[in-house]
């Protein structure tokens, strides 16, 4: 019981003495590193769970293995008409400082860091306290489609920039203004304990560790402090399902370039085919001209085939002649001994030769002739019957 009473005294001390440092000292009350946080991550806002909640951008905290995401969430501020001014790092005695972000009627300085959602680097243009409602500007602010009454649009310019840090190497180089000096001497509410409570839970996620994400947490966002699953998450641009669009959007270029290199590859096969056979087409054409013009070099050689067709020619001529001592028909009458001797008459008519196909009839019609003038004849070997 003792134990008990001595540790709530404890806090209660605590809590005077946080109370009671000013409101600059109170802004920068938290860790001192030397090394720079990330850039802010890139997300998609998700909707607002309940009229009267108001955004809190994400931010990196640094913990006991660096620096670590804690989501943009929507939280119930602790009394109405207290607006959230974020917490950001600050360059200040050679390390990085961060200023602790609190709840006041008025948006202070925040190192003029672009958080988005109407925290520009300058106030606040994502709504404002009207009759005890809040109004939400809804050009900057989701709160889904006819859910909120109490809504307007105005035109919010968003600056490009992901600098999470005011001042040292690389910084915002945003000084705070007199108004927002003014809003930091003012009385403010440090943040709620939802709003802690979701900083420790994001502390232990593994996940959220810049060392693990590499600044793209696949939880970006969250439509309630702690929920870190379910419809509310969000991841973060270039994580998560982005992170597996990238890859399929990677693969559809490797296989593109693949598909590419395979065209140009069976379009250069293709080429290398047609010029094998326009070189083969022309060589053909080159040997087919050849053997056209080859003959037409040797033309003496195919002179000399008359001369064997005249040679040929003239061979029945020649047989013609040689079979004229023949006398087929004679033969005819073996008996006919004396037609023999009656070759004088047919050598008489040898010059005659000179056209033996018109001669060869005559000799066969002289034939008979010959065997009447051989009658007479006859009779001679009969008067020789002495020898």
């Amino acid at each position: 019981m003792k134990m008990r009473t001595l540790r709530s005294l404890r806090f209660f001390l605590l809590t005077l003495v946080i109370l009671a440092i000013p409101a600059t000292s109170f802004a920068q009350f938290g860790v001192s590193i030397r090394i720079a946080p990330p850039q802010l991550v890139v997300y998609a806002q998700p909707v607002c769970p309940q009229e009267g909640y108001l955004w809190m951008p994400g931010y990196w905290a640094y913990g006991d293995e660096g620096y670590y995401w804690v989501p943009g969430t929507w939280v119930e501020p602790p009394a109405v008409g207290l607006l959230w001014t974020p917490g950001y790092w600050g360059w200040s005695d050679g390390a990085y400082v961060w200023n602790e972000g609190y709840w006041g009627p008025e948006v202070g300085f925040y190192g003029g860091v672009n958080y988005g959602y109407g925290y520009g680097g300058v106030g606040y243009e994502g709504g404002y306290w009207r009759n005890n409602q809040f109004s939400y500007n809804t050009y900057v602010n989701n709160v889904g489609e006819g859910r909120f009454h109490n809504t307007y649009r105005k035109t919010v310019v968003n600056r490009a920039n992901y600098v999470s840090y005011n001042g040292g190497s690389g910084g915002i180089t945003a000084r705070p203004s007199a108004a927002e000096e003014s809003a930091a001497h003012a009385r403010h509410e440090a943040p709620t304990a939802a709003q802690s409570s979701h900083k420790n839970a994001a502390s232990q996620n593994h996940e959220l560790l810049a060392s693990v994400n590499h600044g793209r947490p696949p939880i970006a966002a969250t439509s309630k402090p702690g929920e870190f699953s379910g419809k509310g998450v969000v991841p973060a641009r270039g994580a998560a399902a982005e992170n597996k669009a990238a890859e399929n959007k990677a693969a559809e270029n490797k296989a593109a370039a693949n598909k590419a290199a395979a065209t140009r590859t069976s379009e250069n096969k293709a080429a290398e085919n047609k010029a094998a056979e326009n070189k083969a087409a022309a060589t053909r054409t080159s040997e087919n001209k050849a053997a056209e013009n080859k003959p037409a070099r040797t033309q003496p050689a195919p002179a000399a085939q008359p001369t064997r067709n005249s040679a040929r020619s003239t061979q029945p001529a020649a047989r013609s002649e040689a079979a004229r001592p023949e006398a087929k028909p004679v033969r005819a009458n073996p008996s006919a001994q004396p037609a023999r001797q009656a070759a004088p008459p047919r050598t008489q008519s040898a010059p005659r030769a000179a056209a033996p196909q018109r001669q060869a009839a005559p000799r066969q019609a002289a034939a008979p002739k010959a065997q009447q003038q051989a009658r007479p004849s006859e009779a001679k070997p009969e008067q020789k019957e002495p020898r």
